[in-house]
């Protein structure tokens, strides 16, 4: 926790009084999301759950985090078209993973039909820890990049003017007046406006594929309504729908209920849960089309765990990214270590030593969405479990990342008002478009921070973990 915040975070009655303003300012500025017991009902909201005071980032690494998301795009945009690497990276998961071997499938299919989609649209976002490990400095440490449906930059666009209030009303003023400026559903709804303008068609919509589960509909509606002020068509449909009503004509243009699709801007589709066969079908649909994907099946296969680990290898990143020294040495400088657990000697040494020393390590399946990585004695059991098994290649090992905690109080509805030992994770969001093989847009898109107390080893703020917030740099 920053200093400036130690003298109020003790001071119950201040607490308190900030808290209260800090709920209703949520409420008033559209921090919202449905409840649990109401998921389809938007005339019954709540605050989304985010913290009390912003979060001390460190100034440097925040810095640093932009400053290589430009490199991040470059290198997704690459991996995506470049079916050897993704072929030859993917063949031992997809043996073991069938989602995985699913969407590799749909890829190869589309490939081999020959692509009708000519403007390609990135939509992504890179996850980071500050690593406090080794007792030195803090380092800035990749968790992980979201290449599909990365959540929360809407809702994040609004929460900086909540904690700018809370800090004023504390007494902060000056500190308030500190807090950066943050609109990644501008940024996004950018990228989105730049693929549709380049698809060419006054008359087409963009589409957004959703949840039958809409919880996190305000999250989305911020850059839907960027889109309409651009006075761009926005239609909602899930994968349902679009079994139902999709069509491709003879230049696999796009139909939904007779209209022309020009952007499919996917927030679903990242778990397996949610396909079954006629799911899959559409699934395959859209890929067939001329429409542009965020992202394209080749896009969300680049931002697996496996292709993450197969990153980190010795001359990996000199290969995909040759004449581009310095972007391959801005994102190696973020890599934390990662280890592969394929079938054969080295496998077996990295699975013996995780299993050694479980701390030490975090067990990465091939799955977005939060929730779903394995730590400590649960990592062990499992590991044990299919240590002999093709099955552990649809697994990565990580170093675990050690960052330093803080003290702050989690608003959520309905709980009591603590203080508690909080961990953060920095996101970054990064916007590309491509036309042909020109990239025409190349950017970073604004921030998001999340925090979660200690004892919670996993899952963001879908997943009911983790909370909003703010960074406060120093």
């Amino acid at each position: 926790m920053a200093a400036a915040w130690q003298d109020v975070v003790r001071d119950a009655a201040a607490v308190r009084e900030a808290a209260a303003v800090a709920v209703d300012a949520a409420l008033l500025a559209g921090v919202l999301m449905r409840t649990g017991e109401q998921p389809h009902a938007s005339d019954v909201v709540n605050y989304a759950p985010f913290t009390l005071l912003p979060s001390a980032v460190p100034r440097a690494l925040f810095e640093q985090a932009y400053t290589v998301q430009q490199d991040f795009n470059l290198l997704v945009d690459t991996i995506s078209q470049n079916k050897e690497f993704l072929e030859k990276t993917l063949a031992s998961t997809i043996k073991v993973d069938d989602f995985t071997a699913r969407l590799f499938r749909i890829y190869m299919q589309v490939l081999e039909e020959g692509l009708a989609q000519t403007v390609f649209l990135g939509i992504n976002r890179s996850d980071y820890m500050f690593d406090c490990g080794l007792g030195g400095p803090a380092a800035l440490r990749q968790i992980e990049i979201n290449t599909i449906a990365a959540s929360f930059g809407g809702l994040t666009s609004r929460t900086a003017d909540v904690h700018r209030l809370v800090l004023k009303v504390l007494g902060k003023t000056e500190e308030a007046s500190h807090l950066l400026p943050n609109n990644p559903a501008k940024g996004l709804a950018l990228g989105i406006a730049k693929a549709w303008e380049l698809y060419g068609s006054q008359r087409a919509v963009v589409m957004f594929l959703v949840e039958d589960v809409q919880r996190n509909i305000f999250d989305q509606r911020c850059v839907e309504n960027e889109l309409w002020n651009r006075n761009i068509r926005v239609v909602r449909k899930r994968f349902w729908d679009v079994f139902e009503q999709g069509s491709l004509d003879a230049s696999r243009r796009l139909y939904m209920d007779g209209q022309e699709v020009a952007v499919v801007y996917y927030r679903e589709g990242y778990v397996p849960q949610v396909y079954d066969e006629q799911n899959w079908e559409a699934r395959l649909l859209l890929e067939r089309s001329r429409a542009v994907k965020c992202p394209d099946i080749a896009t969300q296969l680049a931002g697996t765990k496996k292709v993450q680990q197969e990153l980190s290898r010795p001359g990996t990143l000199e290969k995909l990214l040759p004449g581009h020294p310095e972007a391959v040495a801005r994102i190696r400088a973020t890599f934390a270590g990662l280890y592969s657990l394929d079938e054969g000697e080295e496998g077996d040494r990295i699975a013996a030593t995780a299993i050694a020393d479980p701390d030490r390590f975090v067990l990465k399946p091939q799955r977005e969405g939060g929730g779903n990585n394995l730590y400590g004695e649960e990592l062990r059991e499992v590991l044990e479990k299919i240590k002999d098994s093709p099955e552990r290649t649809s697994y990565i090992l990580m170093d675990k990342i050690k960052p330093q905690p803080a003290l702050n109080y989690l608003l959520r509805a309905h709980s009591p008002l603590q203080v508690s030992e909080c961990i953060s994770e920095l996101g970054i969001f990064g916007v590309y478009v491509r036309q042909g093989q020109e990239l025409v847009l190349n950017q970073a898109a604004g921030h998001l921070l999340r925090t979660k107390a200690i004892e919670h080893a996993d899952g963001g703020v879908a997943a009911g973990v983790a909370v909003l917030d703010t960074p406060y740099l120093v």
